[in-house]
Formats: C-alpha cells, structure tokens, sequence
C-alpha cells in the first residue's frame, strides 16, 4: 500500500507529525522511513511472527512504526496508554510480546512494571529513520502473506478481562481499502488524525488515509483537536461521538443557544430531505477550520440532534457501524447517498444479515480468524460463518444498517419492559452542565439515571446562579430524552452523583463504552437512594 502510494505520487504530502504541519512527509519519504524502520527492527533481531506491543498515543513514530512492523511479517500488539497496570500485565502475558515500544518515560516503566524488558522510546524510534536498508528485507517484505497474522487487538472488555483478537492482513486490507471506496473521494483531502491507534478504528482509518492519499496531521488524542482545527484546516475527519460531541459544546461558545437551535432544526430538515449540506461561512464552520465537509462517525450510537447541529452548519456525519471482530468497517454512509439515523449500507465484499432474535450478523474477508491466547477456545464465526455482533439492527428497504440497541446492554425492567438506555444517555449527556450519564432498570420497576458534572461548566454556571439547583437545571434534559420513548421507558427519578465516570478509574473502556456493572457496583448506595426514594 505505501510503496504502491510512493510509486504513483512520490511527492504527495501524506503524513504529519503533531506541531509541524509544515513539513509534512511526502509518500516517498513514508516509504523511506518505513522501510529503514522495518531494516532496523531486523537488526535488532524481530522475526516474523513476533509480537511487538506498543503503548502510547496517536504520534508519528507510532504510525511509521505500525508499518514498518507489519512489513517485516511481526504483529502489532497495540496497548492503550490510559490502561492500567493490571491490563497491561495482561497484554503482555497473553500475547507473548517479545518487543516492546513506549512514548513517554513513563510508559517504558510502566511496561518493564509488567514485565517488558529493552523497551524502545519513541524518540529512539525516531532516530532509526536513517538506518540504510537491510540486505534480506526486500525477501522478509515479499513473504509476506494476505493470510498472515498483522495484529493482535484487545477488545475493550466491558464486561470482563479483555480478549486478544486477531486481524491479519486481509482483513485490515479489506477494511480500510473498502471504506475509501464506499466514501467515494473523501480520503482524497486533509485530515487530522486523533483516534488513538491503540484501537481498530484508529488504525483502519490510518491505513484507509495511506490507501486513499490523504494528508494525515497527526494528534494525540481528541483533547488536542479542538484548538488544532482552525490551524490544520481539515476536510473530513473520522470520530467517535464523544469527540463530536466535546466539539459541540466548544462550539457554544462561538454560538448563542437560539442559533445552536436554529442549526439543528435546518440540519435535520436537510437530513430528512436527504440534501447534502452546502459548507458556508459561519462562526462553527470558522472553528472547525473552513473546509470541513464530511465527518465519518463510529463506535457508538451518536445523537440525531448532533447530526442535525453540524449539518446545519455545512457537515455531513457519515455514521459508520464496525467492531473489531470485522477490522471496524461493516458498513458506512457515503457523501452522496448519506441517510439519517442509519450507519449506511455494507462496504464492498460484507455481507449483513439479521438474526430471528434482531443480532446483527456480519460476514466478508475482513471478519477475524479468532481469538488468541486465553481465549482461543472461543470461536468468532457461527457453522454457517456468521459472526455474532451482539447488537441489535434492522436492514431498511434500501440496504441501510439501523441499529437499535445491543443485546447485553438492554434493560430489562421488573415490569418486563425492555429498555435501550443508549438514546436516552446519548440526549442527557449533550447538556452543557453533563459529563456522564447511565440508565438504570435492569430488574427494578422503573427506570432511573446517574449523572455526572462537568466541572468547569458548573463554575461558570455557579458565577451566574449562586444559588441555582443544580438538579433543577438539568431536569429539561431529562425530559428532552424522554420526550424520545414511552412512559414505561422513561426516566423517573436521576441523581447528581460525585466524581465522573472514566478510563483512570475503570468505569468507561479505552474506547469510551460504559463499563455498566462496575459502576453500578461503586454507586450502589446512589442506586439504591434513587428506589428507596419513589418506592
């Protein structure tokens, strides 16, 4: 793919590091870079099928690194850098890494705390660009097969200890090319690039922007991207609602609150009329850097209020459905056939199915061949090579994927009402004073809500109402979502508790999933206050 894209437009900018937009390097120089990478990984003894772990954020090294490691027939094993110590011990052993990478200092400690020993900086990485090309890595390159293990990815384990799926070449090939062809010329622009590459997404969107010739600034995280857009000046990115999500509430402070409305209510009707929006000049657009037009959306429902909000103001969020198990890309909305609520039609070569219980089923070359280690036994495909999703979905008349809840995350209340507690988390947690929310249900006779402050929102609301009820001010959100179900689905009672739900602490997974056991198990007391309060 790299060298293929060196071939036909050497001097095409590619890849960005963060801080030097200036000097991006060209697909030549990714492929010379790649290439003294993979040469220097041979002199420092990697073999083909090698695991090599990875810990950091989304950085340049890290990109080039990914390369040069697959070029030489090795597996990446990538580690998210908010995982804790228990996790890593975990990926470590499980895998059998035998080479390990690190970004910061801190992260080489945290590794050779797991048991990781000679650990590359990412800096040291850095340094290896010049190494001259290797005898043997033309022969390492070529014995490389469709069929061979690339990657080794752990799922984020909502519900237990994370599983180690493996992605080989085909299916990330499969995946991210497809996404570029369904998208029809969106890679062909620039993008900034804040997934974190610890994640499926993150790197099928990386290899898709390689294959599709994109200019990719590279970032962090999502922190990061805010400020960064006006400078970089993008024309699509690919995210995950929360960003979207964070970058709305930035953008109130551009907007007042009857123009957000305004914006809302236009981008729905174009939505719902099935007409592109048309970018023009305005304070969002202005924010979002001038140019951006489209933005692929995955990895959890998003909000139809926030995809009427950036439609209104020249964006189109193409939803996309994916999960690792399929290398992330099952199906995706594309510009010209964009459809409201629905996550799009399946890429070229999937095939999607609904089960008589509603699951989702998904099969193509890009599904795993398994799991690894520990969970080896378990198998990813049915007799009849289906795999399980685990969500729940419909198929249009036209094709279009609509998902409608997941199968483990339904609320099963004593009444025997089922609940989907996305849509209703997904409106609570778009009210500026909100960092987190969740439903609750399961077995009990009605349902209710946890809620979670944003902090310095609070402060700025505190200067405007010293004495203001904090509960009170959140109460129209509640009933804005809802205003989304039935009665018996709706929430009767929320609470404001302490602290917030995060990756740190173990309540959210790296990829931003409620972790819905384990918080319900640190505020139980708060569970039980909201029930001893109605009943």
């Amino acid at each position: 793919m790299i060298s293929e894209a060196a071939a036909r437009h050497p001097e095409r900018n590619s890849l960005c590091a963060a801080g030097n937009e200036v000097s991006p390097l060209t697909c030549a120089e990714v492929d010379a870079s790649v290439r003294a990478l993979a040469s220097a990984l041979l002199s420092r003894g990697v073999a083909a099928g090698d695991r090599v772990a990875v810990l950091g954020r989304t950085t340049l090294e890290w990109a080039l690194l990914d390369c040069a490691v697959l070029a030489v027939g090795a597996v990446l094993v990538p580690i998210y850098p908010t995982s804790s110590a228990v996790q890593i011990k975990h990926i470590l052993t499980d895998s059998g890494s035998a080479h390990f990478a690190a970004e910061l200092a801190d992260d080489v400690e945290r590794l050779e705390a797991a048991g990781a020993t000679g650990v590359w900086t990412f800096g040291e990485i850095a340094t290896w660009t010049g190494t001259p090309e290797a005898a043997d890595l033309a022969d390492r390159i070529d014995a490389v097969r469709a069929d061979d293990l690339a990657m080794i990815v752990y799922t984020s384990g909502t519900t237990g200890v994370a599983k180690g799926c493996m992605i080989t070449h085909r299916n990330m090939y499969v995946s991210s090319a497809n996404t570029v062809r369904q998208t029809g010329d969106t890679f062909d622009g620039t993008t900034v690039l804040a997934l974190p590459l610890a994640h499926v997404f993150g790197q099928t969107i990386l290899f898709a922007c390689l294959a599709g010739g994109a200019r990719t600034h590279l970032l962090p995280g999502i922190p990061d991207l805010v400020p960064a857009l006006p400078r970089l000046r993008p024309t699509f990115l690919a995210m995950i609602p929360y960003g979207l999500e964070k970058i709305r509430k930035f953008c109130r402070t551009v907007i007042d609150e009857s123009a957000e409305r305004e914006a809302v209510a236009r981008g729905l009707d174009l939505l719902g009329a099935r007409v592109a929006p048309q970018l023009t000049d305005n304070p969002v657009a202005a924010a979002l850097g001038g140019r951006l037009a489209h933005v692929i959306c995955g990895g959890a429902s998003l909000d139809d209020s926030t995809a009427g909000f950036y439609a209104g103001f020249g964006v189109a969020i193409l939803n996309c459905y994916g999960l690792t198990e399929a290398a992330t890309a099952v199906t995706v909305n594309a510009p010209a056939t964009n459809r409201l609520a629905t996550t799009g039609r399946p890429i070229p070569g999937t095939s999607v199915a609904i089960a008589e219980d509603g699951e989702v089923l998904v099969g193509g070359p890009h599904v795993s061949p398994g799991y690894w280690g520990a969970a080896a036994d378990q198998k990813v495909v049915d007799d009849e090579g289906w795999l399980h999703t685990g969500d729940l979905g419909e198929i249009d008349e036209d094709g279009y994927l609509i998902i409608t809840g997941r199968k483990k995350e339904i609320l099963v209340t004593s009444g025997g009402k089922n609940v989907a507690p996305t849509p209703l988390e997904d409106r609570i947690r778009l009210h500026p004073l909100v960092s987190n929310c969740i439903v609750i249900g399961d077995a009990r006779p009605f349902v209710t809500a946890l809620v979670t402050l944003d902090p310095p929102q609070v402060r700025r609301w505190r200067e405007s109402n010293p004495d203001g009820d904090l509960a009170a001010a959140l109460q129209p959100a509640v009933d804005e979502a809802n205003s989304l179900v039935s009665r018996a689905e709706s929430i009767r009672a929320f609470r404001i508790v302490d602290g917030d739900f995060t990756v740190d602490n173990g309540l959210v997974t790296g990829s931003r999933k409620l972790r819905r056991a384990a918080i319900a198990g640190a505020y139980s007391e708060d569970i039980d206050q909201l029930y001893v309060a109605r009943e």
